[in-house]
């Protein structure tokens, strides 16, 4: 566990370091268009691949699952046995959609490895593999959480990375 910790913590490392690149570009385009009457063409394309990443990236490895938006009047109004049926059947769905994607989506970003971006000349296939990452660990995730509903584990609001029980000692990633 102590090495899923540490990954976390990589993680959130990354996600701040892009974010703060970012940031320090987006302060230069505002430098160099307003106060030095000097547009950079460069500022927009890093900062739109920086943010794609941050997404994707944050989305795949920093978010728990309550923090994701969700309509959950009909899962509230049932059972705990209700909720693991229903859960079982979303997580069962959101796999078989992003195993069944895998394959055109690995293709189509492998593609995108003949085309550069446009001011950066940066390869596409890079800029985008964020999202294969980001698919790979959502599967991941719901299978994880398949386990624990078939197994009667406890499954809602722990960390998909988590044990058992969420540790009030581990990493929390909302505190970076």
């Amino acid at each position: 566990m102590k090495i899923v910790t540490w990954l976390l913590r990589q993680a959130a490392g990354l996600t701040s370091v892009f974010l703060g690149l970012m940031f320090l570009t987006f302060l230069a385009q505002i430098l160099f268009r307003y106060a030095l009457n000097l547009p950079l063409d460069w500022t927009l394309e890093l900062c739109l691949t920086l943010w794609i990443w941050v997404v994707f990236w944050g989305t795949a490895f920093l978010m728990e699952d309550e923090d994701h938006v969700r309509f959950d009047i009909v899962y509230q109004a049932r059972s705990q046995r209700g909720r693991r049926i229903l859960s079982l059947i979303y997580s069962l769905c959101i796999v078989a959609a992003f195993v069944a994607s895998l394959p055109a989506t690995y293709d189509y970003i492998s593609f995108l490895k003949i085309k550069p971006s446009v001011t950066l000349g940066l390869r596409l296939d890079l800029v985008f593999s964020c999202y294969l990452i980001f698919a790979v660990a959502v599967i991941v995730q719901y299978l994880v959480r398949i386990w624990r509903i078939v197994t009667g584990r406890p499954f809602e609001a722990l960390s998909f990375y988590a044990s058992e029980q969420p540790n009030p000692e581990a990493f929390d990633t909302k505190r970076v």
